[in-house]
């Protein structure tokens, strides 16, 4: 707890005296203490409701009470195995915290996202770091004590949660979602639910999710990443893009989970800011934001496409020019104007030769209207007598 309240003391006892000051005043109380002596501590239930009343109010969120039970026959205090997982999700927000990312009243525990058939599927953690490049993230603390492919389980959840849509929907769109399987691809991000509870990623896809395992050995935790990979394929995989371009080597992800794995032994050891997150379908390991981003994704697509589409201009183009018609007269090339008066229905009947180019066709409609006025002009008087100029009266008569 210390790392995420004091991240820059190098001990606890700071926190620890503010515990032991908290515990005189009946607010927290010691739960469990662990094998390497790391004590739980958890709110009583006047130091919960006290929590409600100041940081409710905040919109900040606070976990159920703790209640102190024991087992009737045992005396053993009940529901102490959720104590190292508790202490594991503490510890890894204060990685997080200590690295930067997320402050620490930015997370919380324990978020219901209520699918369709009303099933509750709690994130352990909840981080919002916008100015670490992380708007949000869900985390899921693994000690492996669960299955693999309950966590292929869990992702599948998370990524139905991200298709669905509000209650106050528009009904035109809700008609369409049913209509069809896939129709909810088509609808913007903007109008799903989550994002009624959660701020844009910045990036493709719904809310990322992290995988953080602790307490386990590395070829257990190879195991099981290569389990969510494989068995978890649909829910993080990108598809290729719909388009008729040839060529195109960058991946949709709009509709992907983006999910990154690693250990809380690698947290404390190296940060959360390190080179130490590995995203489901890349090799090797890499920062936090690094792995979240998607340079083969949407900025490729429209790179790839921009020059595509120039390049299939550029084609037509040249396509174009060179079945553009060649005059028979004098060789050369025809205007775009020509080429559309010989060709279009409704001017082919008026464009003449239409083997010639235009500057050759002027020329014929030159030497036609001459040929034509000559052959309507008058003759010429005789004796070269000019025209309207007949004998006077007065020579006449004389």
């Amino acid at each position: 707890m210390w790392k995420l309240t004091r991240p820059d003391n190098r001990h606890d006892k700071l926190t620890r005296d503010n515990l032991l000051d908290l515990e005189d005043h009946h607010l927290v109380r010691v739960e469990s203490v662990q094998e390497d002596q790391r004590q739980v501590w958890v709110l009583t239930k006047r130091g919960h409701g006290e929590a409600k009343q100041l940081l409710e109010p905040k919109g900040i969120r606070v976990s159920a009470l703790r209640r102190q039970e024991y087992d009737p026959d045992t005396g053993e205090l009940l529901g102490t195995g959720y104590d190292d997982h508790a202490a594991a999700v503490t510890s890894t927000a204060a990685e997080l915290h200590r690295a930067g990312i997320g402050h620490r009243l930015g997370f919380q525990t324990e978020i219901g996202h209520r699918l369709g058939n009303s099933y509750v599927q709690r994130a352990d953690l909840v981080v919002r770091a916008p100015e670490a490049g992380v708007p949000v993230m869900l985390l899921e603390i693994d000690r492996r004590t669960e299955d693999a492919h309950d966590l292929v389980a869990k992702l599948r959840r998370y990524w139905e949660w991200g298709r669905l849509l509000p209650k106050d929907a528009d009904k035109r769109t809700v008609d369409r979602v049913r209509s069809r399987p896939d129709a909810i691809e088509h609808v913007d991000h903007a109008k799903r639910l989550w994002r009624r509870f959660y701020p844009p990623t910045g990036r493709e896809g719904v809310v990322p999710v992290a995988f953080v395992f602790a307490d386990t050995t590395e070829a257990k935790v190879a195991n099981t990443v290569t389990v969510l990979e494989e068995a978890g394929r649909r829910y993080w995989a990108p598809r290729r893009f719909d388009t008729y371009h040839r060529g195109i080597t960058a991946w949709d992800y709009s509709q992907a989970v983006p999910v990154v794995v690693t250990t809380l032994e690698q947290l404390q050891e190296h940060g959360a800011d390190a080179a130490v997150w590995r995203r489901l379908g890349r090799r090797g390991e890499q920062t936090l934001t690094d792995a979240l981003d998607n340079p083969d994704g949407a900025a490729l697509f429209r790179d790839q496409e921009a020059r595509a589409d120039a390049e299939e201009k550029r084609r037509r183009a040249a396509e174009r020019e060179a079945r553009r018609p060649v005059c028979k007269r004098c060789g050369r090339r025809f205007t775009d104007q020509r080429w559309e008066e010989t060709t279009a229905h409704r001017t082919a009947w008026n464009a003449g030769d239409v083997s010639v180019c235009g500057t050759c066709h002027a020329d014929d409609v030159a030497r036609e209207e001459a040929a034509r006025l000559q052959a309507v002009a008058p003759p010429r008087p005789e004796n070269d007598q000019e025209p309207g100029r007949g004998r006077s009266w007065f020579r006449r008569w004389t």
